[in-house]
């Protein structure tokens, strides 16, 4: 069976993007997902003086283990003034010190969401022009647009995107 890690690059408590990623990756034919949540993995900020005063964390290590053994990478990125959110941008951070080839070559399916009607799209063009530096392979993309309207007990209402999403993750599941 596929190990899929999905994860919301968001620390919020009530992530738009972890309820997301988590109706997508239940989404995934025949694989076994691990739902991670970033606020498990605390990490101080980045920075080259206190990498060498202290090294690296602990916790920058045990994810990218995770990622390591996946198969497939479901991710949806919280959108921060057109960019990542500080606390995923200080784990990518960290990992790339560790490994800059991050992802592995892993199948990658790349989401966001966002209150407005951009669905976060900043963020994916940011995520889909920089991961693939560090060895993504994403498959499939998809951006969710005005999620308190789209999105109702735990999955897309919108029939229209949520047929999209359904593409994508046959995309992504033919990959692994």
């Amino acid at each position: 069976m596929k190990q899929i890690l999905a994860f919301a690059g968001s620390n919020s408590k009530n992530s738009i993007n972890k309820e997301l990623v988590a109706y997508a990756s239940s989404k995934v034919d025949g694989a076994e997902v691990q739902l991670l949540d970033l606020n498990d993995f605390d990490l101080p900020l980045y920075g080259m003086d206190h990498e060498i005063e202290h090294g690296i964390p602990d916790n920058a290590k045990q994810f990218l283990e995770h990622i390591k053994s996946a198969d497939g990478i479901v991710v949806s990125l919280a959108e921060h003034n057109g960019s990542y959110a500080t606390v995923f941008k200080n784990l990518f951070d960290w990992m790339s010190r560790i490994e800059a080839k991050t992802f592995f070559g892993k199948p990658m399916l790349l989401m966001a969401t966002s209150p407005g009607g951009r669905g976060g799209e900043s963020v994916l063009e940011a995520a889909a022009d920089r991961f693939p530096r560090h060895d993504a392979n994403i498959v499939g993309k998809f951006s969710l647009p005005s999620f308190g309207t789209h999105f109702e007990n735990g999955q897309i209402i919108d029939a229209n995107l949520n047929t999209e999403l359904l593409e994508e993750i046959k995309q992504f599941q033919e990959s692994l």
